[in-house]
């Protein structure tokens, strides 16, 4: 990742290959010490943890983020980090959804046509606990609406009571190698249009026999999680 995107790596990622919602990854930011790169990796919890919540348990998902709810501010949940530019990459070799074409949710795997790795666009937050006064690091991954898209719109679960046309299909936001000085320094104005649908010729996308099972959740999560259904597409 440090040859890609040219980051400090002081915070070295040794956990899992494979992560789900609500474990520890690896995410880069803009760093604002001059004296630094400018580029670092930090380890956070896929689930942004809001600035108001009491505790980092709570009864709602936050590891993805409606790029157009928070130009329209109809969730509260993002809108710090996004007011404050605390925007983010989430790397990734691959990602996975579910196609349900057959009726049955088949999983499917993505990874760059060009061999590289996927810069995801994110925001990012530093949430410190009251009780305590420990600081914990966490991120959520941006999302756009996908009907128009001739690949993800093939994803996720239908809606049969809606026209195909108006399923808000979903799919992640790749920032360009390019882009990505743009993307974690830029002014507002200027970072907006790099939220676009990606063309279908960056994507190699093949069906997977089975999809990767997710571990044993940690201790602090685990009681969160048994009271939420399970998810598809919530891998990278």
């Amino acid at each position: 990742m440090d040859c890609v995107w040219r980051i400090d790596r002081r915070t070295p990622w040794r956990g899992r290959v494979d992560t789900f919602k609500h474990y520890q990854a690896p995410y880069i930011r803009a760093v604002d010490d001059p004296a630094e790169p400018l580029r670092e990796q930090r380890i956070g919890q896929w689930s942004l943890i809001p600035h108001f919540e009491k505790t980092p348990q709570f009864a709602y998902d936050t590891y993805n983020a409606k790029f157009e709810d928070i130009l329209s501010k109809k969730t509260k949940s993002f809108l710090q980090p996004w007011a404050r530019g605390q925007r983010c990459l989430i790397p990734a070799e691959a990602y996975y959804e579910s196609c349900w074409e057959t009726g049955q949710p088949q999983p499917w795997r993505f990874t760059r046509a060009d061999g590289q790795l996927w810069g995801l666009a994110g925001l990012w937050n530093t949430w410190h606990d009251p009780a305590s006064g420990v600081s914990h690091e966490s991120f959520t991954m941006l999302t756009i609406n996908a009907d128009a898209h001739p690949l993800m719109s093939r994803m996720h679960k239908p809606d049969d009571k809606l026209p195909a046309d108006q399923q808000d299909k979903r799919m992640v936001v790749p920032i360009e190698v390019a882009d990505v000085d743009r993307w974690l320094s830029g002014q507002v104005d200027d970072v907006i249009p790099l939220v676009r649908m990606a063309p279908q010729q960056l994507f190699v996308s093949e069906p997977m026999p089975v999809a990767p099972k997710r571990p044993k959740p940690p201790r602090s999560v685990k009681k969160q999680l048994q009271e939420q259904p399970p998810q598809q597409g919530e891998l990278f």
